[in-house]
């Protein structure tokens, strides 16, 4: 978990995904990248006078929002002991390429501005194809969007950490808890998240192995962590409970987990909007970090 990334909001809850961020990066001596993400501007098809004094206010408010985005993550980083390094400035066509990039010899964590303007959800889900995580906060009406959310996990072929809307204390993730339901984007969280597990004093895998079938059983994942060395309990649920985001965090609080391990949306989205599931019911109601990947 070397590069990092995570954009920043003028809402309550982005100091939490900062501060989570500058966590990660403290344990893995990796490189924090922030920018302010907000939407596109408004576009004046008109020569209307009124129109051009609505996009005017609207560019306005996009530097307003991204002076008080950046100043936001500048504090939490100094708070949180994270240096800021030089931004990394990718070379011109044709110039040779940098020998590294900022933070990348350094043996502490570090962290940048990224000044790009009108940085949206796809910006954010493309970008982040160049980092090890993407940190970003549990969707609320009051605070970040499911879309920047979804986009980071489906667009950026790498894991999310989300974090809950309240602080969370140093060191989280001693205690990680590892819902298994045999599919294959748990077993591909699983693999993004090694780093975390191997550095977590307790994993438990949570597992209901009598709805598996053919899958491959709790005992298992229980085997292949145990084989890297990972202090692996196995947990297992009554029959269906682990399709059930309720029953999963009820279980992983039960534990003490401060960090659950989750493969995002096994069912399809459509299916979860229309009769829920356990992605669904998580993201809603998760009061600790969440690791996802798709």
């Amino acid at each position: 978990m070397k590069a990092i990334l995570v954009p920043a909001e003028t809402h309550g809850d982005s100091e939490h995904a900062l501060r989570m961020a500058a966590e990660v990066a403290r344990r893995f001596a990796g490189h924090v990248e922030s920018f302010a993400l907000q939407l596109p501007p408004l576009v004046n098809l008109t020569w209307d006078p009124a129109g051009v004094a609505i996009m005017n206010g609207a560019e306005f408010d996009h530097r307003r929002i991204r002076d008080e985005a950046r100043r936001l993550a500048a504090r939490v980083m100094s708070e949180e002991d994270v240096p800021i390094a030089p931004a990394f400035e990718e070379p011109a066509a044709g110039a040779a390429a940098p020998s590294d990039a900022p933070g990348e010899a350094s043996a502490g964590p570090s962290w940048a501005w990224n000044d790009r303007t009108m940085a949206g959800d796809a910006f954010l889900g493309a970008y982040g194809r160049a980092f090890d995580l993407t940190v970003v906060c549990r969707p609320r009406p009051e605070g970040a969007s499911i879309t920047t959310l979804e986009s980071a996990l489906f667009e950026s072929g790498g894991p999310i950490l989300i974090a809950p809307p309240h602080p969370v204390s140093r060191g989280f993730g001693r205690t990680v808890a590892v819902a298994w339901n045999g599919s294959s984007e748990t077993a591909r969280t699983i693999a993004f998240a090694r780093p975390f597990l191997r550095s977590a004093e307790r994993v438990v895998v949570i597992a209901d192995d009598g709805g598996l079938n053919d899958q491959p059983s709790g005992a298992l994942i229980q085997r292949r962590l145990a084989r890297c060395g990972v202090p692996v309990e196995l947990k297992l649920l009554p029959a269906g409970g682990i399709r059930s985001g309720e029953q999963i965090l009820k279980e992983a609080a039960a534990l003490g987990a401060d960090l659950l391990l989750k493969g995002a949306y096994t069912q399809s989205r459509l299916r979860q909007m229309i009769f829920g599931g356990a992605t669904s019911q998580i993201l809603s109601k998760a009061e600790l970090p969440v690791f996802m990947a798709h």
